[in-house]
């Protein structure tokens, strides 16, 4: 498959600087991802017609340019970098700084590259990860690198819009509310339907800006080698699906609570554990991320920037091979149960007692992590020219054990892109109890 040539590289800022965000603080969620790469999602889209070559170039790269200016009116952090200040008891802080310094926009083309040598292999192509850009850089990099980087590359019959966002800036809800924002923007709307709030008074007992040692920064360099056996594959389950494994799991435990996401992940770990060699008493670990806006009273939903702590649910791989869906699908269901606010407070103040930040070497080879949400509104972003076709992350935060959830095409249906062992996916593929819930998507 051929490679990425990049067009132009520039950088967009906001239309007017609003004065009144020039410095928006990080808080605990914020800063305990400085060590970490950003949040990289994108979209792949027809391509506009009728599409001459020149009217990419000249007419829609320079819409997209124009829209996001536009966008980053409303969106000042976008456009700014990171900040030091450093105090006389030792002590350091972060923040935003909005000084509208610009973000990163990159127009570029995939020779010869064509929507379904994107979606229709086993696994997904490593040319996808060339899609978006600021590859590499960790988030603690935005003091000097831009915090949000957009690049456009056209294929022979599509469009790959990738977005790469540092993750000490926003979490998944704040990323599609920007994507969402500039979508709508460069469809023709003057006034944003939701504006993003910015303030972080909504816990009291934390005083900003939040002073750390200084020995804090210490902990942001990481050598961190993935394995050279890596794949990524995008697994398609229906509305339909879904339904069978939620009803299957309540039933397994005479209960209603159990969500269709909860089955659905408990299905895929259970699939995953199956088909590794593993010590039977070694200690499996999944990861979920349990979101602050539904759960805090004076979060506004709005609210920009981090808001997930991340809980997780313990099991030997003999249990998880033992149990069936219903079990494990209700251990995470009451793992959630206790997420409340008074528990997401805790964690707020202990972490201002100890500072520390995730690191890769966390996840080891007996974790699975479920990222994203199939309730983000990806498919709605319709930037002027039609609907996506396919959505796809980049290679930020991989490692043996990750996986990324997307809402499918089609309403109610769920994807999920497993990023684990070339072996272990591919034993899975001959995995009939998994696979008789997956079904191949015909795109194209």
């Amino acid at each position: 498959m051929a490679g990425i040539r990049c067009i132009s590289s520039t950088m967009v800022q906001a239309e007017t600087h609003k004065a009144w965000t020039q410095r928006v603080e990080l808080t605990p969620w914020d800063l305990n991802l400085f060590a970490v790469g950003p949040v990289q999602k994108g979209l792949l889209f027809p391509r506009p017609k009728p599409s001459p070559e020149k009217e990419i170039e000249n007419t829609l790269i320079q819409h997209l340019k124009a829209s996001l200016a536009h966008t980053l009116d409303y969106f000042p952090p976008l456009a700014g970098r990171l900040a030091t200040n450093e105090h006389d008891d030792d002590t350091i802080s972060f923040c935003i700084d909005c000084n509208n310094a610009g973000a990163l926009f990159i127009h570029a083309e995939a020779d010869g590259v064509t929507i379904s040598d994107i979606v229709k292999p086993v696994y997904v192509p490593s040319i996808v990860h060339s899609f978006f850009p600021l590859n590499g850089v960790k988030n603690y990099e935005g003091f000097s690198n831009p915090l949000l980087g957009v690049q456009v590359t056209e294929l022979m019959d599509g469009v790959f819009v990738g977005c790469t966002i540092n993750h000490s800036v926003v979490d998944g809800s704040s990323f599609w509310h920007f994507f969402n924002s500039w979508s709508e923007i460069s469809r023709g709307s003057i006034h944003l339907s939701k504006l993003p709030v910015f303030q972080r008074s909504f816990l009291h007992s934390i005083n900003y800006p939040i002073r750390i040692p200084r020995s804090y920064a210490e902990q942001f360099h990481e050598e961190f080698i993935l394995p050279p056996n890596l794949k990524e594959r995008v697994f398609h389950f229906t509305k339909q699906s879904i339904a069978k494994l939620k009803e299957r799991a309540n039933a397994e435990v005479g209960t209603n609570s159990i969500s269709s996401l909860q089955a659905l992940l408990s299905h895929i770990w259970r699939s995953v554990i199956r088909n590794k060699n593993l010590d039977p008493n070694e200690e499996m670990i999944f990861y979920m991320l349990i979101g602050a806006r539904a759960r805090l009273r004076d979060l506004p939903k709005q609210y920009f920037g981090n808001a997930v702590k991340s809980e997780s649910v313990k099991m030997k791989a003999k249990e998880l091979q033992e149990k069936g869906v219903g079990d494990i699908a209700w251990q995470m269901n009451r793992m959630i149960a206790t997420q409340t606010e008074e528990e997401f407070k805790k964690v707020l103040e202990s972490w201002i007692a100890s500072p520390k930040v995730i690191k890769m070497a966390m996840m080891s080879s007996n974790v699975l992590i479920a990222s994203s949400s199939p309730r983000f509104n990806m498919y709605g972003n319709d930037f002027g020219w039609g609907k996506p076709i396919a959505a796809r992350s980049g290679p930020a935060n991989k490692f043996d054990g990750k996986l990324t959830l997307f809402p499918g095409a089609e309403e109610g249906s769920i994807d999920i892109e497993a990023c684990i062992l070339s072996e272990t996916l591919h034993v899975m593929a001959n995995d009939q109890e998994f696979m008789d819930t997956v079904t191949i998507e015909l795109i194209g």
